[in-house]
């Protein structure tokens, strides 16, 4: 899913059906609370990529017993579905699995970030990280989805919580953003969580599946031109990534041109990448390129088999 100007998410908080979230995920070790709370709360940003405006509602599931939170931006029920989710704060991923028949959870992340505080992020559409692994603090760990157990069948929205020990559900805390609480139960907020430079997407990820690169060229500092083929269906794709202004709808282009055809051209104010632009390439050359920035780059014909 591309992003260019984001939408306001008024309408949102219908389609954050009542999902069956637990209160336990189980066989999870308790945490031991040793860190200041007024100290670690501060240090939490919006699960979001910079710049993002997301609605939270605290208030839209039967299911939340305290002060859970499902987010949403889209103006349709399934608007949301596959926007990236980034870590609120850094630490280390102590459960990456599919829970659903257990809890209700679905594709859940828990990362423990220390002193007995812990994020959960639930109903994922895709987990990106594995257990054990340790992560920064606006690093991608998943995308938005609606797993859920058997038979719940929820809307795409991100439940998210934080906690502070292990007694549930009085560990449950309000969830605190820039060092601001969040306002409970309904607010929109801009993501601040900017600490992390890496565009939250891939050149595979922006193609589909089947496509790898095959070719790709800097766009000096302001992103990079990549060019992808699918050798099952012999189409060649291009998509332009920023690596600046990373959350911000600022002018990307990308095209493709398969010889003997007409360009085709993705150009427009874009908050993470141009493209994709797709074309039927087998046995044919193509130029391709793009720009991100002051930065252009145009090929020649080439790739021609």
């Amino acid at each position: 899913m591309k992003f260019g100007v984001v939408a306001v998410a008024a309408l949102a908080l219908f389609f954050s059906v009542a999902a069956a979230d637990p209160g336990d995920e189980g066989g999870d070790p308790p945490n031991q609370v040793t860190a200041d709370v007024s100290v670690m709360a501060t240090n939490f940003q919006l699960p979001f990529p910079c710049g993002q405006s997301w609605t939270g509602n605290s208030s839209g599931s039967s299911a939340h017993v305290s002060w859970e939170i499902d987010f949403n931006r889209g103006s349709t029920a399934d608007a949301d579905l596959g926007d990236p989710v980034v870590a609120a704060a850094a630490g280390t991923v102590v459960i990456s699995a599919h829970q659903g028949s257990t809890n209700g959870y679905g594709n859940l992340v828990k990362i423990d970030h220390g002193g007995g505080w812990a994020t959960y992020y639930a109903h994922l559409n895709v987990r990106s990280v594995s257990e054990g692994d340790t992560v920064a603090q606006g690093q991608k760990i998943g995308t938005v989805g609606n797993t859920s157990k058997p038979g719940n069948n929820i809307s795409p929205h991100l439940h998210y919580e934080v906690r502070l020990g292990s007694n549930y559900p009085s560990n449950i805390q309000k969830a605190v953003f820039n060092g601001t609480t969040y306002g409970y139960p309904i607010q929109t907020l801009t993501s601040k969580n900017c600490g992390n430079t890496t565009n939250p997407y891939t050149p595979q990820e922006v193609c589909g599946d089947g496509y790898s690169v095959i070719d790709s060229a800097a766009l000096g500092t302001s992103g990079k031109v990549y060019l992808l083929y699918n050798s099952s269906t012999g189409y060649n794709c291009v998509t332009t990534l920023k690596s600046t202004s990373l959350g911000t709808a600022t002018a990307t282009t990308a095209y493709l041109e398969v010889q003997g055809s007409s360009r085709i051209t993705d150009t427009g104010n874009f908050s993470y990448y141009a493209g994709p632009v797709r074309a039927s390439a087998a046995d044919k050359c193509v130029k391709w390129g793009g720009k991100a920035g002051s930065s252009t780059y145009d090929s020649g014909f080439e790739h021609c088999t």
